[in-house]
């Protein structure tokens, strides 16, 4: 099913509905939540789902599990989607908070195929066969490190937040225990204890998942000097120790190949 709003077959006894969707440049999903559990795949662009508890960054060819009930905000950076809404009953492995993955060749090959179905499709013929599959190789993933925690208390958050927003390497500790009006050695405290980060960690994270849908348009020298850091290598080394892959797999010129549009 191609640009089909779920609302329309949520109520057709499957298990597993495929749909693939197009969005404009810039379209935000406002804050919704599903009866079922979502594999949203982006088969281009970037992805950044927004939670009460954090902010995931879904690289291209990545996809990210999001459980049944979870009210999230989506912002689409160039993105043709390829999501399958699942019975939460049909998985009870499911993680209980977003998860970004990996989808190798052929996760994504079954998911551009599935969502070619009906959403009324045979169990007993070949898109059922190929329903059950993508569950198996969903189940196969392992976690990816494309995400912050969003601290519950509603100042911590604000501020955590504007910093998502428009990252800024001057930001220190003691700014933001003045925001506050905190003592920086409190506020630290308080921040670790709410996210399991330091501020300083937390924030070097959150620069380098910024970097993540800034690499669509420019290289990785641009990037490096836009967010502060003191060189291409430097900002190339804290990227792979943090997120295990180097920004130059995301750079302009080098995304992977998308998938089949429609």
């Amino acid at each position: 099913m191609k640009n089909v709003p779920l609302a329309d077959v949520d109520h057709v006894d499957r298990a597993v509905l495929p749909i693939g969707t197009d969005y404009p440049p810039g379209h935000v999903l406002d804050w919704h939540e599903h009866r079922r559990a979502q594999f949203l795949y982006g088969a281009t662009g970037v992805m950044v789902v927004d939670t009460g508890e954090g902010t995931w960054t879904v690289p291209p060819e990545r996809a990210v599990l999001i459980p049944a009930g979870t009210r999230h905000r989506v912002r689409m950076l160039g993105v043709s989607t390829r999501s399958l809404y699942i019975e939460p009953a049909a998985v009870p492995w499911w993680p209980g908070t977003c998860t970004v993955v990996d989808v190798p060749p052929l996760l994504r090959e079954l998911l551009l195929t599935a969502v070619e179905f009906e959403a009324d499709y045979s169990l007993s013929g070949r898109a059922g066969s190929v329903a059950d599959l993508l569950l198996h190789e969903i189940a196969a993933r392992a976690p990816l490190p494309f995400h912050v925690r969003i601290p519950a208390a509603a100042d911590l958050a604000a501020l955590c937040r504007a910093y998502l927003a428009a990252p800024d390497v001057g930001i220190s500790n003691a700014v933001w225990a003045a925001r506050t009006n905190m003592s920086e050695r409190a506020f630290t405290r308080r921040f670790r204890a709410q996210t399991g980060d330091s501020p300083a960690v937390w924030r070097g994270r959150a620069r380098l998942l910024a970097a993540v849908p800034l690499l669509r348009t420019g290289s990785v020298s641009e990037v490096a000097g836009r967010l502060g850091y003191a060189s291409p290598a430097a900002f190339t080394a804290a990227f792979t120790r943090t997120l295990g892959i180097p920004p130059s797999r995301f750079a302009r010129g080098h995304q992977g190949r998308p998938g089949r549009g429609g």
